[in-house]
C-alpha cells in the first residue's frame, strides 16, 4: 500500500497532521512494504525537512497513492477522483457548509472513510482529537478566569511551543480559597479536562458534597448525565431510557449555577435532548457562575450563553444574562464565555502526536492487515459513486436538499 499525506487546505489554516515524521518512519519499519509520501506544506506544525530527515519522500503528486490521509475537510478542487480518502468530512450531521463536498465525494467516486465514524465493535469511537480539546479548553478556562477576576494572566496556549510550556504557565494560577468549579462529561474531552485540573491543588467532591457544603480551598465536581438530568414525571433516572427518549427528561443543572464560579462543559449533547442551561436559568438573582468555558461548543444549543463560537486569536466574549446579548467580558454583569471550536489546533504538535498514535495503533492495522470487526467498512461513508450502506439518511442532503 502507498499512503499519501495531503496538505491541509482549509482557511484559516490548520497546522495538525494525521501522522508525525517519526510515526511515518515507525510505520515503514513495522510494515516494510508500505510506502509513504508527504505533500509539501508551508503551514504544518512539522516542517517538510522533518519528514525527509526520517526518510519520508516529499511529493506534490498523490494520484498513485492507495490511501490519502488528511485532518480537516479536503477542498473539492483537491479531491482526486477514484481514490480512497480518510479525513474528518463533517457531513454526517448534514452540515450545510459541507453539502457541496458531500456531492463531490459521490460525483468523483471517492471512497470516503470518516474518522468520526471509526468505532469499535461496541460502537465506541476509537480515534479523535477530543482529549486535546479537553486539555486546551480547560487551560483556556483558567486563562479566562484569571482575566475575568483580575487575578493573573496566562500565555495563550497557541503561543506556547508545546504542552510542556503551556503547563509551565500554570504555575501562575492563583485561585481564591472559595473557588468552585463544575464539569459535565466523562468522555475523551472530559478526561482531557481532568488532566489539566489534576495539575492544580483543587479537591474533587461528589455532586452532593459540592452543593451541600462550604469550603476554604478550591474544589470541583464532575457530573455524569444523571447528575444534571431527571425524569419529568419523577421516576428514577435510567440512562438507556434517557438516550432513547430524551424528551421525557428535564435539566436539573440550575442548582449548580449559584454554587459554581466556573462551568466547563465537556459533554456530548444531542439536539433531541433538553437544554442544560437556559436563558432563564442565567437570569436568577443568586447567579454565581462568572466563567463558562464551553469546550463542547454547541452554538444555539444546550448552554444559553454560547451564542457563537469564538476564535483562537480572540477566544473570550461576554454574555449579559439580562439582555441575552454579547458584551465585553470584563463587564461586571457579564459571564465570560470561552467557546473556541477548534481547540486542538492551539497545540498542533502534541495533538497530532496523540492522534497519530491512535491512528497507528487502532486504525491502520485494519487497513494494512485484517479488519475482523469491519471497522473500516462501517466508517466508509461513500463508495462506488454512491452513499455506502447505512448512510441512506444522507441522500436528500447529497442531492442538495437540506432537511433541517
Amino acid at each position: 500500500m502507498k499512503i499519501g499525506l495531503i496538505r491541509e487546505g482549509k482557511v484559516p489554516p490548520d497546522k495538525r497532521v494525521p501522522l508525525t515524521p517519526k510515526q511515518c518512519k515507525a510505520l515503514k519499519v513495522l510494515y516494510p512494504d508500505l510506502e509513504i509520501v508527504v505533500q509539501p506544506s508551508p503551514i504544518r506544525a512539522f516542517k517538510d525537512e522533518e519528514y525527509t530527515e526520517q526518510g519520508i519522500q516529499l511529493s506534490e503528486e498523490l494520484s498513485d497513492c492507495d490511501l490519502i490521509l488528511g485532518v480537516k475537510e479536503v477542498n473539492i478542487q483537491d479531491l482526486i477522483p477514484n481514490k480512497k480518502f480518510m479525513f474528518f468530512s463533517h457531513t454526517i450531521k448534514k452540515q450545510a457548509h459541507n453539502q457541496k463536498l458531500m456531492r463531490a465525494l459521490i460525483d468523483k467516486n471517492i471512497e470516503m472513510i470518516d474518522y468520526e465514524l471509526i468505532k469499535d465493535k461496541h460502537n465506541k469511537r476509537i480515534i479523535g482529537f477530543g482529549r486535546y480539546a479537553g486539555i486546551v479548553g480547560t487551560y483556556n478556562a483558567f486563562l479566562t478566569y484569571g482575566l475575568k477576576k483580575g487575578l493573573y494572566e496566562l500565555k495563550p496556549a497557541n503561543q506556547c511551543h508545546d504542552r510542556k510550556e503551556m503547563e509551565a504557565e500554570m504555575k501562575k494560577i492563583s485561585l481564591p480559597n472559595d473557588t468552585r468549579i463544575v464539569l459535565t462529561g466523562f468522555g475523551r474531552v472530559g478526561h482531557g479536562a481532568r488532566e489539566i485540573i489534576d495539575l492544580l491543588p483543587i479537591t474533587e467532591l461528589t455532586p452532593e458534597e459540592f452543593t451541600a457544603g462550604t469550603f476554604n480551598h478550591p474544589v470541583f465536581t464532575q457530573l455524569e448525565v444523571e447528575d444534571y438530568y431527571a425524569r419529568k414525571d419523577g421516576k428514577a433516572f435510567d440512562k438507556a431510557d434517557f438516550y432513547a427518549n430524551p424528551e421525557l427528561y428535564k435539566s436539573t443543572f440550575d442548582r449548580f449555577l449559584n454554587q459554581a464560579d466556573m462551568y466547563i462543559p465537556c459533554h456530548f449533547w444531542s439536539s433531541r435532548s433538553p437544554f442544560i442551561v437556559t436563558n432563564e436559568d442565567l437570569k436568577r438573582k443568586d447567579l454565581r457562575v462568572s466563567v463558562i468555558a464551553d469546550i463542547s461548543c454547541d452554538t444555539e444549543g444546550p448552554i444559553a450563553s454560547t451564542i457563537r463560537a469564538s476564535k483562537i486569536a480572540d477566544p473570550i466574549y461576554g454574555y449579559d444574562p439580562q439582555t441575552e446579548q454579547e458584551v465585553d467580558f470584563r463587564n461586571p454583569n457579564a459571564i465570560a464565555v470561552m467557546a473556541v471550536d477548534n481547540l486542538p489546533c492551539e497545540l498542533p504538535k502534541d495533538a497530532s502526536e496523540d492522534f497519530g498514535n491512535e491512528l497507528t495503533r487502532l486504525v491502520l492495522p485494519c487497513l494494512l492487515k485484517e479488519d475482523p470487526d469491519n471497522i473500516i467498512g462501517r466508517a466508509t461513508e461513500t463508495k462506488n459513486g454512491m452513499l455506502n450502506e447505512g448512510f441512506s439518511y444522507l441522500q436528500d442532503y447529497a442531492n442538495g436538499i437540506l432537511t433541517h
